[in-house]
Order: structure tokens, then sequence, then C-alpha cells
């Protein structure tokens, strides 16, 4: 039988994964109901989906679904979260966990006592390239150094600008929680248990996120520089992550591009490599199908609570919050 998606929160990351959804096998998972406050994401979801019920409360969505889909903003994420569990639901959530890093650590504590199903909207847990990346690594000895830098023309990125409200604030916003905390989840995965051994970071007047940052850190045996700025390219984002091993260097770039580097110098990409806006499709696709059967009890390798917690808490140490 199909699981049963309900989605919270119809903003950009709602929409990318509803349009999934809907593109989905419906023998494997069929959207039910999505809930938000706002009018424009009714009209849209309308237009998207004519029938699709955008219910009058989460615990209508919840009621509804098999499996809770929360992109709402981070402030919220447990209460939701909480009460799926509570319904006997499983829970998908967008990162960060919380706003509160304490909250985040009790949460999953009790999460896992409890055995509740759930996982974190991590991509790169079903990436293509990533699995590239994995692949040639067998082939690379030790690995001996990790760079990862990330740059912005703006933040939030254009394209975000109806979630401003909250992305651009310091309190849960910013580039580090939004896009190197998927670096750092991929670089726990590929090498291991993170530890900050430095950090700065920068922030204007006021309340808003950080502009700048900058860390050292141990992955596993390996050391980890990482970077990132606001006004570092003239594109809307650029970002990378390099791994320098004995007998060669991989990257990964802009999102989606596995790249080698050649005995010429130069980065060589994937005989498959696909930018960013066509492989997402088939990413998300994917986390659909292991979102499925973390809800049915059948293996998966989604990021778990406790690997988006670990992220959770270098991310926040970064920032110095």
């Amino acid at each position: 039988m199909a699981v049963a998606l309900g989605v919270v929160g119809f903003g950009i990351m709602g929409e990318r994964l509803l349009r999934a959804a809907l593109a989905h096998d419906p023998d494997v998972i069929r959207p039910v109901a999505v809930w938000d406050p706002s009018p424009a994401a009714a009209a849209r979801l309308a237009e998207i989906a004519p029938g699709l019920p955008m219910l009058e409360s989460p615990a209508a969505v919840i009621a509804a679904c098999d499996a809770l889909y929360i992109a709402s903003p981070p402030s919220s994420h447990l209460e939701h979260a909480g009460a799926a569990f509570a319904a006997g639901r499983a829970a998908f959530l967008e990162k960060p966990l919380a706003a509160d890093l304490a909250a985040a650590r009790a949460f999953v504590e009790a999460a896992e006592a409890s055995g509740a199903r759930a996982a974190v909207n991590f991509p790169m847990a079903s990436s293509p390239a990533v699995a590239q990346l994995r692949a040639w690594r067998e082939g690379l000895g030790a690995p001996r150094a990790l760079t990862i830098r990330a740059e912005f023309a703006t933040w939030p990125r254009g394209w975000q600008h109806a979630a401003a409200g909250w992305l651009a604030k310091r309190a849960e916003g910013g580039f580090t929680r939004e896009v190197l905390s998927h670096f750092l989840f991929l670089t726990r995965r590929q090498l291991g248990k993170l530890v900050l051994l430095e950090r700065a970071a920068a922030f204007p007047a006021g309340d808003g996120a950080e502009t700048a940052v900058r860390a050292r850190l141990i992955a596993g045996d390996t050391p980890v520089l990482l970077s990132g700025q606001v006004g570092g390219t003239d594109r809307d984002e650029s970002n990378e992550w390099r791994l320098e091993a004995e007998s060669g260097s991989i990257r990964l770039r802009d999102w989606s591009l596995a790249e080698k580097l050649d005995p010429d110098g130069t980065f060589r990409p994937s005989p498959d490599a696909l930018p960013n806006e066509k492989m997402r499709p088939m990413v998300l696709r994917d986390q659909l199908t292991k979102l499925a059967a973390l809800t049915k009890g059948e293996p998966q390798d989604l990021a778990t609570l406790r690997e988006a917690l670990e992220v959770q808490e270098v991310v926040e140490a970064i920032l110095g919050a």
C-alpha cells in the first residue's frame, strides 16, 4: 500500500518535495494533504495540484497521513514532529532540527528512546554525485585534507525571497545552517565524526545572519578547512567540497557535479554529471522512496536525527551560538 504523505510548510522546500511526490510512483508514495497559514501558499497549491486539500491545521494533516514532511521554519519543527510521533506517524524534517540546540538534543534523545520513525532531509544521502565520489575514493588511498567553500552574491539567495523573514536573521537563518550544513553532513558520512578546532564568524549590526565564517575541523583523522561568505561571487552561489587523498583529488562542485583531478591538473566531471536543477528531482525522488521505506519500517539510509544533531552542534559552534 502506498504511503500517504502530508506536508506542513508550503514554501520553496515544501513545493519541491510535493512536486517530486506528485511525479512519484503512486503505488509507493502519495501526497494527501498540505498545511500552510499563507493565503499565497494556498493559491500556489491550487495551481500545482488541483484537488489536493490545504487543510485547516497541522493536526488535520497529521491525521490524514502516514508520513509528515516538516518544511516550516526551524522554530516549529519539533512541535510538528512531536505531534506526528504522538499520532504514530513517521516524520521527515528539514534542517536544522530546531532553533534551540538544547531542545534539539532533548528531542533526539526522546525520539531514539521511543523508537520513533524519523529522518532529516539531507539530500546528499541520495545524490548520484556523492555515490560517484564514494566510488572514486576506493582507488585514491587515505584522505589527506578536505576543503569546503561556499560563496553567495547575496543572502538569502534570490529565489528565497519569500522566506527572507527568517532566513536573513541570526536566530534561525544564515548560510551556515542552510548550506554549509549539507557539506558537513557529507563530510560526516564520508570521513567520520566532526570535531571543531577553531572558528570565526562575522555578523552585521543588528540581528542579521552571518556574512562570513571560517573554521578548522577534524573529520575522523582528516583535517578540514571550511569557509563561507556573502559577496564573494557575482553568481547566485558557488560551492565546492574538495578532498585530497594519497593518490589524487576529487570534488563536488555546485551541489551536483562530481569531478576528479586528471594528471594534467584539470578537474574532469563524471560522464553522467548533471547540473543541480536537473539532478534535484532525481535526488528528491529517491529521498521519497527511502521515506516510504522508513515509514514501513524497512531499511534505508536517510540522514538520522543523530546525524542531523551532530551537524547542528558543529554549525552552532561555528556561529558562536
